[in-house]
């Protein structure tokens, strides 16, 4: 047996035997109302004393065998409620998962978001899958925001249990860099390969709050969250986050094939920070339209006027046709 094939053979296995374990269950979810949490014990990660994840479901069980599984993007956290209510009232069980280091799954002594491999998230969507599979949903779709999208994408092409997954709905995927040429072919490739020798090096991400104004009740936007969950100014990230960003993008650019429908949602501009609630504050979306529609043979792609780059925070008139394309997709499972 090749060791790649026994690698994965084994992580498979402590994914299953970590969402059976009796740690692994069910707990009401303090921050959202009608939803429980399963903490999901991981195999523990290089420079970690406890690796977990996090699924969250939304506790209305929708007699029919299938459901979304929906994965946060960079900064971020499950806590779109709406969003999941939206779900289970078309007919459709509703999981997501706070990703390792993020959110729910952040434990005392980690570095935030840190990642040195894309495929370092692979076992943390395995669990939310075994565990719908547990639960008898076996048409599963996977939707999935920004950097999310980023890793949703390299999921579906790399990770076998990719298999189990129908469908592929990309809210603002994280596929380029939204930076100028010399920043983006020239910066950032350098701060990637210092990444292999000093990933620990940081890096900053500036200081704007404009988005998170752009998303936040009391400033522009009508949301609530849990800003120690969700900062209100993006963090810094290490020169080894960057250098994983970018690895994952250039594979995807070159090899990407994903098999399944992929529904490519995105605004229809990109807007600077000052205008940060009338477009994509975060994303050039010329970038997303080039690189989405090379993902795979089978892409839908729409743009929205008006939608923020989390689309589905968008204002209630322009949310609503959002959710009118994603269940319009969804109709086709």
């Amino acid at each position: 047996m090749k060791p790649a094939l026994m690698k994965h053979l084994i992580t498979t296995l402590l994914v299953a035997v970590g969402v059976l374990s009796a740690t692994a269950q069910w707990h009401p979810d303090s921050l959202l109302s009608g939803y429980s949490y399963m903490t999901v014990p991981q195999p523990v990660a290089k420079g970690d004393t406890t690796t977990v994840s996090t699924i969250i479901r939304n506790d209305t069980r929708v007699n029919r065998s299938r459901g979304v599984l929906y994965i946060h993007g960079f900064n971020d956290y499950f806590f779109q409620a709406a969003m999941g209510d939206s779900v289970v009232a078309h007919g459709w069980n509703f999981r997501a998962v706070d990703l390792r280091r993020y959110g729910r799954s952040l434990r005392p002594g980690q570095r935030r978001f840190d990642v040195r491999n894309i495929s370092e998230y692979y076992p943390d969507i395995d669990s939310a899958i075994v565990e719908m599979h547990r639960a008898q949903i076996d048409t599963i779709v996977l939707m999935a925001h920004s950097t999310g999208g980023l890793i949703a994408s390299m999921y579906m092409n790399r990770a076998p249990m990719a298999k189990e997954v129908s469908a592929l709905i990309l809210n603002s995927p994280f596929l380029e860099w939204n930076m100028s040429w010399l920043m983006r072919d020239v910066a950032v490739p350098v701060v990637s390969t210092l990444g292999a020798v000093f990933p620990r090096m940081t890096i900053s991400q500036g200081a704007s709050s404009a988005y998170s104004e752009s998303l936040l009740a009391g400033y522009k936007g009508e949301w609530t969250y849990d800003t120690n969950k969700k900062l209100f100014i993006s963090p810094n990230v290490t020169a080894g986050w960057v250098r994983a960003i970018e690895r994952a993008q250039v594979w995807l650019h070159r090899h990407s094939d994903i098999r399944v429908p992929i529904l490519l949602m995105h605004s229809a501009r990109s807007v600077g920070g000052a205008n940060a609630s009338q477009g994509d504050a975060v994303l050039n979306v010329k970038d997303i339209s080039r690189w989405g529609n090379r993902l795979g043979p089978d892409v839908t792609e729409t743009t929205v006027d008006g939608a923020l780059h989390d689309m589905i925070l968008s204002p209630r008139q322009v949310r609503d046709r959002v959710y009118d394309d994603i269940f319009n997709f969804l109709n086709r499972f």
